[in-house]
């Protein structure tokens, strides 16, 4: 496994985007890692120098806060059984096994705390669907499947300390006091951090962005 500069990944990116049928390109890590910023920066531009590129994250698939609230599960959001994961892998294949099709995909909203159904298109024009999520690598069912479905994934990579700042100013920024926020990085969300980390030998490659 490599560890790939921000300009040799770019170069990657654009190899996969130019393929010739259309590939998905993972992009995973802890929370707080900065995956999402990652694959949003990758994906703007990648448009901008003309190529086709959906972005399609994996937290659409997170379960209404109803559900998860009904269930029990509110306080520990963020793991791997708070999302609908068969219900990603599905998205995933058909992605991959119906490039032809207009597909949508659901997007979640941080304001709101929840999904937004066929917020996300992807038209038959793309070349190149990044995706991004916490759980790409991990190996249980249904997540497994994905690794068979993902041409590539790469794993995001900051400083510890780094992360775990940015994950408590996350919590307080959407209302949580300090001590819950150092509660929740430090709890549920380490928990899945050290679940995730497991991961990162089956990535393709390791990307560290600059901070």
């Amino acid at each position: 496994m490599q560890t790939l500069a921000e300009a040799a990944a770019y170069q990657r990116a654009v190899e996969l985007a130019t393929y010739g049928r259309r590939q998905i390109l993972g992009i995973t890590g802890a929370p707080a890692a900065g995956k999402s910023t990652y694959a949003e920066h990758l994906a703007a531009r990648l448009t901008a120098d003309g190529h086709k590129v959906a972005l399609v994250p994996m937290d659409g698939y997170h379960l209404a806060q109803s559900v998860l609230e009904a269930l029990g599960l509110a306080d520990v959001k963020g793991a791997p059984h708070t999302f609908d994961g068969g219900g990603f892998v599905a998205l995933l294949r058909r992605l991959k096994e119906s490039p032809d099709e207009q597909i949508w995909a659901p997007r979640f909203d941080r304001s709101i705390e929840d999904s937004i159904a066929a917020s996300i298109g992807v038209a038959p024009e793309v070349t190149l669907v990044l995706t991004e999520g916490n759980y790409l690598l991990l190996d249980e069912t249904p997540w497994t499947a994905l690794r068979n479905l993902l041409d590539e994934c790469w794993y995001v990579e900051v400083p510890e300390d780094l992360r775990h700042e940015r994950l408590e100013a996350r919590h307080r920024a959407f209302g949580r006091s300090p001590a819950e926020a150092h509660d929740r990085t430090y709890g549920s969300d380490e928990r899945n951090a050290q679940l995730i980390a497991a991961t990162a030998p089956r990535a393709d490659a390791i990307i560290q962005p600059a901070r």
